[in-house]
């Protein structure tokens, strides 16, 4: 059983950067991968970034160069390092985790409550 729980969500304005964080609770947190996904009103959730237990990453094409994904083991948390952002990346923002890296929305078995990013133009 992991728990996850999002911070760091807020107003910022295009340009701008925001730092979310995910706490985890569980002694196994190292062995699992971990996702940032986000889902907008009237959308589906998408796929946002990816990390690996050991580290590899992937990122959506629409955040390639802009988000970086991080995790620190010791302290069971992962970081989403978002720069320069645009209108369109206002969403609420989803931590998940799995035994292995997917991309796939619907593979995910724990999800955190979530944390509201909003984007002014």
């Amino acid at each position: 059983q992991v728990q996850l729980v999002e911070s760091g969500g807020g107003l910022v304005q295009a340009g701008g950067s925001l730092r979310l964080s995910c706490a985890a609770s569980g002694r196994t947190f190292s062995s699992y991968a971990m996702g940032w996904f986000r889902q907008a009103p009237g959308k589906e959730r998408e796929f946002v970034a990816a990390i690996s237990w050991g580290g590899t990453t992937y990122y959506a094409d629409s955040v390639k160069g802009r988000f970086t994904m991080s995790r620190d083991n010791a302290k069971n948390t992962v970081s989403l390092q978002m720069n320069s952002l645009k209108p369109e990346d206002t969403a609420v923002y989803y931590c998940a985790a799995r035994p292995s890296i997917t991309t796939s929305t619907a593979s995910y078995d724990y999800w955190g409550q979530g944390t509201q990013v909003t984007v002014s133009s």
